[in-house]
């Protein structure tokens, strides 16, 4: 047992302690933040446009700053290019983050030196109370690999720019340093697959006990290491024992990874954004994943159900309810105000907040007022599967309206690992399930407006070929799950 893996678990036991005083009184150190951010805040070029010294609460803060997305951000983020100080957040930003959703534009999102160690000790966190909980150590003496974009940064105006992931790479703790691979050589390798083929030969011959990743990339990883060994996972590696994932559900890959790991294995949900480290899973046995509330964010939200209307409630963390469907707002020391990241999440547990995200308010599916979330049809899957046998890879769910016989329906466009025996059955499966998840649905097939449920199969590895061909394969890119529109699905068609 190696020095690190002694000391780990009293680390972690501290750590853990520690935590447990924000983690208990979430309110009030929700309130501490608030206070905070408006403080520090007001004099910038954003603080003085919105009033904030003028704040004395939150209804006030309501009233003063709206609810805004990137674009409604995007003069103050052109005046941090150009080189103006203090607009969203004192100084300058050390920073920026850049993302491109499979939809949108490039976003150049500000993270400043108060946020950055904020999304160091979340995922370090993490993985502390992994270790507190189990009292397993041994990750820590062996080599961890975290699949993840290109360190290698560029310039917007005189800011560092980069992808999230590889912006963290030059904050890893120094302890961990040495653990960790891959090299940043081969970290700076931009095209995925040749970088994913350098990364097998490098770890091949490792003593692995932790691997991270979005888990379509990590996938890839494993079936790369199968290739070139004809073995499972964990005769490659016989020391990984902690899956460290984030950006998708994983439930839908969960068989396919048990399949090549070859047996089951502890996992660590994390709920990072460009925007700041939102929720981290800190138990194996409670579901859902713990709330930052001392991390620089103070949250709001609204209800899904009402957020395209013209003045929906929002709320503070005090007044949230179990169960519900909320959009999360963030306000945080990064400089963005009234934030709308685009996910929506359902609160778990309220002693303490734990949370689980329940997909983009942006990705739904509704050409009939349906509106089918990404929580409805996971779960309506998840359950057909259960009683189907079937693997699946990936998957997006289209409407198709415009049918040239027969009524309309949604379309599934699935890659399967493992086909399930009765394609005709398991479709019938799904849409009975996602009717009892969304009685809109129930009642337009039932009310024939629409027709069950259509599935097309995608060759394996189509999805993959479909994110090459856009430029968005591999490091944080995620195929949406669910659209309201044939754009993805009409290139899919191809695959």
């Amino acid at each position: 047992m190696g020095i690190k893996s002694i000391l780990s678990l009293p680390f972690a036991k501290y750590i853990v302690l520690k935590n447990s005083k924000w983690k208990n009184n979430a309110i009030k150190a929700q309130e501490k933040i608030m206070s905070e951010l408006l403080i520090q805040a007001k004099n910038t070029v954003f603080g003085k446009d919105h009033a904030f010294s003028k704040i004395k609460n939150y209804s006030d803060f309501k009233n003063q700053v709206p609810i805004r997305d990137y674009e409604g951000l995007t003069n103050y983020i052109q005046k941090i290019v150009e080189g103006k100080a203090s607009v969203l957040w004192p100084g300058k930003p050390i920073y920026f983050c850049k993302t491109s959703g499979t939809t949108s534009g490039t976003k150049y999102i500000p993270i400043t030196k108060e946020s950055m160690p904020n999304h160091i000790t979340a995922a370090r966190d993490a993985i502390l109370s992994y270790i507190a909980e189990t009292k397993k150590t041994s990750i820590i003496n062996g080599k961890m690999i975290f699949l993840q974009g290109s360190p290698e940064l560029s310039k917007t105006g005189n800011i560092l720019t980069g992808r999230l992931s590889g912006i963290v790479a030059h904050h890893i703790p120094s302890y961990l340093t040495k653990n960790r691979l891959p090299s940043f050589k081969t970290n700076c390798i931009a095209e995925w697959e040749e970088k994913i083929d350098a990364i097998v030969e490098e770890t091949v011959i490792e003593k692995m006990t932790l691997i991270s990743g979005i888990p379509p990339w990590v996938q890839m990883y494993f079936e790369k290491l199968q290739l070139k060994t004809g073995k499972l996972i964990k005769d490659v590696f016989p020391d990984f024992n902690l899956f460290i994932y984030g950006g998708v559900n994983y439930e839908p890959y969960r068989k396919t990874f048990e399949k090549l790991i070859g047996k089951k294995i502890d996992g660590v949900e994390l709920y990072p954004a460009s925007e700041g480290f939102i929720a981290y899973q800190d138990s194996q046995k409670i579901k859902g994943m713990l709330l930052c509330v001392n991390h620089g964010i103070f949250y709001e939200f609204i209800e899904t159900k009402t957020f395209f209307e013209k003045n929906p409630n929002r709320i503070s963390l005090a007044d949230v309810v179990l169960g519900v469907d909320y959009v999360i707002i963030l306000n945080t020391n990064a400089g963005l105000w009234g934030y709308n990241i685009g996910d929506t999440i359902k609160f778990v547990s309220v002693n303490p907040y734990r949370i689980i995200v329940s997909g983009r308010i942006k990705h739904f599916t509704s050409a009939f007022g349906e509106h089918v979330i990404a929580e409805e049809v996971e779960g309506s899957l998840q359950e057909t599967i259960e009683s189907i046998p079937a693997e699946i890879n990936e998957f997006h769910v289209a409407p198709m309206v415009n049918t040239e016989t027969g009524l309309p329906y949604h379309e599934w466009f699935i890659e399967f690992e493992k086909e399930p025996v009765d394609i005709k059955k398991f479709s019938l499966l799904i849409d009975k399930k996602l009717q009892k998840y969304n009685s809109y649905y129930k009642d337009l097939v039932r009310g024939k407006v629409l027709q069950p449920l259509k599935i097309t199969i995608i060759r394996k590895s189509g999805f993959r070929r479909y994110m090459k061909s856009i430029g968005k394969l591999g490091g944080q890119n995620k195929v949406p799950r669910l659209a309201n529109d044939r754009k993805i699905a009409d290139k899919l068609k191809m695959f």
